[in-house]
Parts: structure tokens; sequence; C-alpha cells
């Protein structure tokens, strides 16, 4: 597939996705049986293995609940990392907005909590989340995790929820990520990884590259692209399993 024709499909998956919670608050993946708007089949994400079923009950009172019914997450990278008031966080393809939500909560009103997604209908699902949430220190941008729109340097932590493996370009995304990072910044990312690479037919299907499969990449390549990028202290460490040789990770490393 080349990036125009991956951007559309996933566009549509995933406003489809945002548009079915906008409309009755469900959980996803719940409404329409047969319908697959997380990281796999339809009966995966009505399971513990995506979306709020991730996350602590207990970190997640408070919130609205049409917050948690958008969570199409494969972890919760907000349990990675020690988010101190003050601090300023970056979430790449935040969706509908509970990583950033929660990140806000932590980082207090001296802090910042930024989500970025490229889609226009989750983007407006996360802004009316956090409206019922009454957090003004949150901001969702709209745009590319490739071309994040944030200065240089200006944030602690970067976190990502299941979405890094959408992107044709990862290398892109490490980049952009340290970029934006402080020294000594921190990337706290949960994501889907495979035992072996695609093949190239899996690798040509949209369908396949919107339920996380087919833009998967090993524990290896993916050490190894972090580490092109500039990365130090890598850690990968497997979470559950998602499919057969796909795994929901959860990765940690640091900007020097």
């Amino acid at each position: 597939m080349n990036d125009d024709d991956l951007v559309a499909s996933l566009q549509q998956h995933y406003g489809s996705a945002a548009r079915r919670v906008a409309r009755g608050g469900v959980a996803v993946g719940g409404a329409d049986p047969g319908a697959s708007d997380c990281c796999g089949p339809a009966t995966d994400c009505e399971s513990d293995h995506f979306g709020a079923g991730r996350y602590d009950p207990a970190e997640l009172a408070g919130l609205p609940g049409e917050v948690a019914a958008g969570s199409i997450g494969c972890a919760n990278p907000v349990a990675l990392v020690d988010l101190q008031p003050g601090r300023d966080v970056l979430d790449l393809g935040s969706g509908g907005g509970i990583d950033v939500l929660l990140s806000a909560r932590r980082v207090g009103p001296t802090g910042r909590a930024y989500g970025l997604d490229m889609n226009p209908d989750m983007l407006a699902l996360a802004r009316d989340n956090q409206r019922r949430a009454g957090l003004a220190n949150a901001e969702f941008l709209e745009g590319r995790i490739e071309q994040v729109p944030l200065p240089d340097r200006s944030v602690d932590v970067v976190m990502s929820n299941c979405v890094i493996n959408l992107s044709a370009d990862k290398d892109a995304v490490f980049a952009e990520a340290l970029r934006v990072l402080r020294p000594g910044g921190r990337l706290a990312i949960a994501d889907v990884v495979a035992d072996r690479e695609p093949d190239p037919a899996l690798r040509a299907d949209p369908a396949a590259w919107a339920t996380c499969t087919a833009g998967a990449i090993t524990r290896d390549d993916y050490r190894r692209r972090l580490a092109a990028a500039g990365f130090v202290e890598v850690d990968i460490a497997d979470s559950h399993e998602v499919g057969d040789g796909f795994w929901s990770v959860l990765v940690r490393a640091r900007r020097p």
C-alpha cells in the first residue's frame, strides 16, 4: 500500500469507531456484531486484550464513561512512567483521549498534556471527553505522528498506545519523538509487535493494517530503530498475546 491509501483506510476505520462511540457512548466494538474497531476482531475488542480493560478501574474513577468507551489501545502507557506535577506530556495517536486525560490529572494545572491525532472524528470525541472531564490542562492537536506540530524539546514524556504499528514510517515517528523530548525525557509506549516479519500479502491488506498486524515489526527491529533514532535504555516487555504471533508490549526508553 502507498502512504496515501494507508492513511485513507485508517481514517475511515478509526473515524467509524469514533462516530460509533459519539452516537451511543457504547464500548468500541460492541455496537455492531462483526465490526472491528480496535486492533483485533470484534470479539477481542470486547475482551480484556484491548480497551479500558487494560486499565485499573480505580484509575478511571472520576472520568466520564465515554472516555472508557472510546478506549481502543492495547495496554496502559500512563502506568509506564512516573508523571510528576508540572510535567508536559505528548500522546501520539491520542484517539478518544483516555491517556491524555489520565496524564492531565497526574501533571496537574502546572503541567500540560497534548494529544495528537490525524482523525477529525477522533479529535472531536476527545475534545468532548475533555469537556466532560473538566480538565483545562489538556490540548488536542490535529496532525500526523510522523510530523509533530510542537517545537523541539517541548515535552518531558512522549507516550503512545497501539498506534506506532499503524505508521508506515516508524523511523520518522521515533525521530520526531526524540526531537520534541527534552534532554532526559522519557518514552512510554504500548504497541503491538510480531514474532516474525509479516508476509508481503499481509502488508498489502488494509484490514490487516487497521487491526494492527500488517504494520507490526519484531521486538529486535523495534529496539534497533529506537537506538538508531538516538534513544538509550530501551526496554521492551511483553504484556499479553493479542493474536497468533502478535503481542502487546510495553516499551520504555530515554532521550540522553
